[in-house]
């Protein structure tokens, strides 16, 4: 067990450089499991859920080989089973685009009940819906998800509710069903798209992706080559705010910048400059923040994935802000922790008031998700008074590639250590 230890006051100035989509790349290695051949993936993030998904396609048969360490090739010409029970499947949340991919390639499949950040309901009803009208029986019986078809047959499934993960899942289901599925009311993430690409690369026939409509002929199968992930939307907007948060002037680069244009528009509305390139974004920040206001909402609206870490950054801004979720139901446990530092947040239901401080102290913080571990990394570097410490770190580590390390290279006093046996007061 390791902790992060920050002594906050330092400006953020430099190059952080940022890697593959987490929430891409635990989609498309399932994807992978559907292509009769090699399939070469670039730009995956080194992190916690990658590897978990690595071994769980292992475990199906999959032969894998770290070309880099970027840079999978996966052989699923071998994937023999069909079953995914092993006990850390449990633990991600993407484990359930096992389902997808197996049903989709052996018209069965056996997958353990997903786990992942425990923030709210996050039901797979609409999963469930797009696996029967394709054709399978699908039943959930002592903590496993067990799909059957004899055939899978394209047809029009509209989702109740925009979800992304049922909008891919349903994808992987479809790409070698018999005729055309119709996806509607479908999920626009960037990684929606990021996903569709992979498997029309592999030889699929997906189209609309990026739109409320996606359309899916099926093929017979899908062959092998090589993909590149997109940058990860998240972890770019994780290093814009903390770059705000210190008065910072930093280039965040290898991002899609049209994909953070609803971050950088709060952004800039709160006083922060923000300058765009091909593949950058420059943060420059002012010494006093203004208040806004914060609605959560799909693609293209502003990301759940980024709402605790803007919760920090209005936590100092002057006035009062409002954050609304709109895609999660209780999302703002981590409030509790974060009033620890001195930031004054009320939470009625699905909405936050934030009364902006001058400053937040240092304070002995446990991560209680994986994007609120970013925020309290966030919060101890503006902190004053001594040392922040952050328990629970392999939250954090499922989705950022060595944290500590890029943060460092900015100008952070940042370091990763043993985790203490007895908690002490900073």
């Amino acid at each position: 067990m390791s902790e992060l230890c920050i002594r906050g006051g330092k400006r953020l100035i430099g190059d952080v450089t940022i890697n593959g989509a987490k929430n891409a790349a635990v989609a498309i290695l399932p994807a992978a499991l559907l292509v009769d051949g090699i399939s070469e993936i670039e730009n995956l993030p080194y992190i916690d859920d990658v590897i978990k998904v690595k071994e769980a396609m292992e475990g199906l048969g999959a032969v894998t080989e770290f070309i880099d360490a970027h840079t999978l090739k996966v052989d699923a010409s071998t994937v023999y089973d069909y079953n995914a029970t092993q006990d850390y499947i449990g633990n991600i949340r993407a484990s359930y685009y096992l389902i997808g991919a197996l049903l989709g390639r052996f018209k069965k499949a056996e997958v353990a009940m997903p786990g992942g950040c425990n923030f709210g309901v996050r039901p797979i009803d609409q999963h469930i819906k797009g696996f029967e009208a394709l054709g399978a029986k699908v039943v959930i019986e002592h903590g496993m998800i067990k799909a059957y078809a004899d055939r899978l047959v394209g047809t029009k499934i509209y989702l109740d509710v925009v979800s992304v993960g049922a909008t891919i899942n349903i994808m992987l289901a479809a790409v070698l069903a018999e005729g055309t599925t119709l996806i509607e009311n479908a999920a626009k993430e960037p990684h929606v798209v990021d996903v569709a690409n992979f498997l029309n690369m592999m030889g699929a026939e997906v189209k609309g992706a990026g739109t409320d409509v996606i359309r899916i002929k099926g093929v017979e199968r899908l062959s092998g080559g090589k993909y590149s992930a997109i940058p990860d939307q998240i972890e770019a907007g994780t290093y814009m705010m903390a770059a705000a948060i210190t008065g910072g002037d930093v280039y965040v680069r290898n991002i899609i910048p049209e994909h953070m244009y609803s971050v950088s528009l709060k952004m800039i509305e709160m006083g922060i400059e923000i300058e765009e390139g091909d593949d950058y974004v420059r943060v420059i920040a002012p010494e006093i923040l203004k208040a806004t206001n914060v609605k959560t909402l799909p693609h293209p609206g502003f990301p759940t994935d980024l709402q605790p870490q803007m919760a920090v950054l209005l936590s100092v801004a002057k006035g009062t802000s409002t954050i609304i979720e709109g895609v999660w139901d209780n999302r703002f446990q981590y409030v509790d922790e974060l009033t620890r530092t001195g930031a004054n947040i009320k939470v009625d239901g699905r909405m936050a008031v934030v009364e902006g401080v001058s400053t937040l102290s240092c304070a002995k913080l446990a991560a209680t998700d994986l994007r609120a571990g970013a925020a309290m990394i966030i919060a101890g570097l503006r902190a004053e008074g001594g040392e922040t410490v952050i328990t629970n770190v392999k939250y954090i580590d499922r989705g950022y590639e060595t944290i500590e390390k890029k943060l460092a290279a900015l100008g952070a006093d940042i370091q990763r250590r043993p985790s203490k046996v007895t908690e002490e007061d900073c």
